[in-house]
């Protein structure tokens, strides 16, 4: 008598022990929570991940935002910028973001002309600005290369120890250190440099220097 391929293989299966609903709940129970334990473990690296983020850029990075005209064309009122937070050596040319002092109720955005032991004298008749007798070509920031804003001050000034002489690029309406009350600026009270503007964003980019 012929036994079938398929007897066979029913007569191999009755041996075969079968999972209780039981087992078979269990089963699907360890999955979820093996799936469930995956996705805390994900969220624990994001969050450990951000928060680590955070603390480098809190440490080394700063934003700021510019108030006022006195930087254009370079920076607009509005204008979010990234700072570096670590910035212990003033270098011409630098835009810098300073502390507000008694005067003045909004931190400061200009543009760093002189360091400390310099020199800086101001032309009224050509409106140019030198350093140490050297003339700057300020073009790259200011177009018409002019200073024309009047000073209560008596130049040349020497820069003290410790202090740098500021400029807004917009010198019609800046006031900075040429003006007695502001003066030159401790370092001390620099809050960082800035290094691009970061929003708006169809203004994102570096900042001319």
């Amino acid at each position: 008598m012929r036994v079938s391929l398929f007897c066979i293989f029913k007569l191999l299966k009755s041996f075969v022990p079968k999972r209780s609903k039981k087992v078979k709940r269990n089963l699907e129970n360890t999955s979820k929570n093996h799936r469930v334990i995956s996705i805390y473990e994900w969220a624990e690296a994001i969050i450990a991940a951000l928060i680590i983020v955070t603390l480098f850029f809190s440490a080394f990075f700063r934003v700021a935002e510019v108030y006022g005209t006195s930087m254009i064309p370079n920076l607009y009122s509005g204008d979010r910028i990234l700072l570096t937070g670590i910035y212990t050596k003033p270098t011409n040319g630098d835009v810098v973001v300073i502390a507000p002092n008694g005067s003045e109720e909004i931190p400061l955005v200009k543009r760093v002309i002189a360091t400390e032991n310099q020199t800086v004298d101001i032309d009224r008749a050509s409106g140019k600005v030198s350093v140490d007798g050297v003339e700057l070509d300020e073009t790259r920031y200011i177009g018409n290369n002019r200073t024309d804003q009047q000073s209560d001050l008596q130049f040349p000034l020497t820069v003290p120890s410790g202090h740098v002489f500021v400029l807004g690029d917009n010198r019609s309406v800046s006031k900075d250190s040429r003006s007695a009350d502001i003066g030159f600026i401790d370092q001390k009270n620099i809050i960082g440099k800035a290094l691009f503007i970061i929003f708006p964003f169809d203004r994102i980019g570096g900042i001319a220097s």
